[in-house]
């Protein structure tokens, strides 16, 4: 009998380990990890240097451009180890509060003594004062050019009744980068908003989708067909518990216009599965 139980035991604590594991440390609790997640898909790579701006994916929200000289942080999360190996930031931008875009700690881990960091109102009433000297505060709406960038704030909020809760009209930001004729947008965490649809010459564009906190790849693939990028990149697709169909998004996108090119980079490098 005593043999049955320290059995039984064991194969919970193990089990508990196991689910431990599969959880992301750099994501807010929001985003859950289960053994029943299934991995990004096999084509996704794991940077972009088609182009004269370099993007290397981070983690779930969080991204690297570089651009000539010029080094950009997007959603910096994940500490100091996340950006082991990349150049210190010259600009950094924040989206919003929520823990898969800002960290604090990860912020004063960092080297940003270079840096000017642009944020929304709601951000920056987070930050300490210390910082107060690099902040460019943007609301919805306005702009502000940095280093030969000029950064467009855009609306980023939730449109389903269910999920008003989760990002309000106002507090955060999308940003459009307008680089060297390039105009690159970040989406943040929306759903398909009119302001994302009324986008003009769009050369690259970051879109989330995930459940239930940002919309579904048929919306985001509804919203793309609207404003027509050059270029899309589905970022921020893990959801709870679920991983958004990014192929999905892919097939419904090109089957009503192959002139828009879906580039799947490596979100999630650190699963384990």
């Amino acid at each position: 009998m005593k043999t049955i139980v320290c059995t039984l035991l064991g194969c919970i604590l193990l089990g508990g380990c196991k689910e431990q594991q599969n959880k992301n440390p750099l994501i807010d609790s929001e985003i859950e990890y289960t053994s029943e997640t299934p991995p990004p898909p096999q084509l996704a790579i794991s940077s972009d240097q088609t182009s004269d701006v370099k993007i290397v994916p981070i983690e779930h929200a969080t991204a690297v451009l570089e651009w000539k000289n010029i080094t950009i942080y997007i959603d910096p999360v994940g500490g100091a180890a996340a950006f082991a190996g990349q150049k210190q930031a010259d600009l950094i931008l924040i989206t919003d509060i929520h823990g898969d875009h800002f960290n604090l700690k990860t912020l004063e881990a960092l080297d940003t003594s270079k840096a000017k960091i642009i944020v929304p109102q709601a951000v920056a009433k987070r930050i300490p004062e210390s910082f107060t000297p690099q902040l460019d505060v943007l609301d919805n709406g306005d702009s502000k050019e940095r280093l030969g960038i000029t950064i467009e704030a855009i609306p980023m909020y939730n449109l389903r009744e269910e999920a008003l809760k989760f990002h309000e009209k106002g507090r955060g930001n999308g940003y459009v980068l307008n680089i060297d004729g390039k105009r690159i947008y970040f989406s943040g965490d929306t759903e398909d908003i009119p302001e994302m649809r009324a986008l003009k010459n769009i050369d690259k564009a970051f879109v989330c989708m995930n459940l239930p906190y940002t919309m579904t790849p048929e919306s985001a693939a509804n919203a793309v067909l609207e404003f027509r990028p050059k270029q899309v990149y589905p970022y921020h697709y893990r959801g709870k518990p679920d991983v958004s169909d990014v192929s999905k998004f892919k097939e419904l996108v090109q089957k009503e216009n192959s002139e828009i090119e879906v580039i799947q980079l490596d979100w999630y490098p650190n699963d384990a599965f």
